[in-house]
């Protein structure tokens, strides 16, 4: 069965979006179609980039990118789930794409954005030409979720709309279907 990372993006310490994360790591493992695993750029604590070698060549001397490129590395497939600060991506995200290169490659990736008015979608926006740098396959499916803390109940939970459900099962369906598209690019 084909692996999908699941990547928490946000790293703050009061960070409100968590539940977003729960929420679409319950959908993908009742959806089946992947063995689910959780990475959460929090605990994986990675510095700000301090590997000396370019990541192309693989050549990894610290623990914790060894770790990560591991991890990454054993994914077939991506769904981050990102606020979007100030019109953008969080340092973060960029952090833990700039670490690695061909572990990304050939890999399908979709995302659960979050934040105001825009659901986090410029965040994403301004990560997609990276990720096409880094070969990977981003997919028009995905999960927008504006002003998300009214979304939030009192315990915690993110409630989902119907159409943020709908929207979870077709990315997860296009997953599954370029995941299986690019298994022959990745041998």
């Amino acid at each position: 069965m084909p692996k999908l990372l699941v990547i928490a993006v946000s790293t703050r310490p009061s960070r409100a979006g968590f539940p977003l994360t729960t929420w679409i790591l319950e959908r993908a493992k009742a959806h089946a179609g992947f063995a689910v695993e959780l990475a959460d750029l929090k605990e994986e604590n990675l510095p700000l980039f301090d590997e000396p070698q370019h990541p192309r060549l693989r050549q990894y001397e610290h623990e914790h990118t060894k770790r990560w490129s591991a991890k990454v590395d054993a994914a077939d497939a991506f769904v981050f789930v990102t606020p979007e600060y100030n019109h953008g991506p969080p340092p973060s995200l960029i952090n833990a794409l700039t670490y690695l290169s061909q572990e990304w490659a050939h890999k399908p990736v979709g995302f659960v954005s979050y934040g105001g008015p825009a659901g986090g979608t410029r965040a994403v926006q301004l990560v997609k030409p990276m990720m096409a740098g880094l070969k990977s396959v981003v997919l028009l499916e995905s999960v927008m979720v504006p002003v998300f803390t009214k979304s939030i109940d009192e315990k915690g939970v993110f409630n989902a709309t119907e159409a943020q459900d709908a929207s979870a099962n077709g990315m997860l369906d296009a997953l599954v279907k370029w995941t299986a598209a690019l298994k022959t690019l990745r041998a």
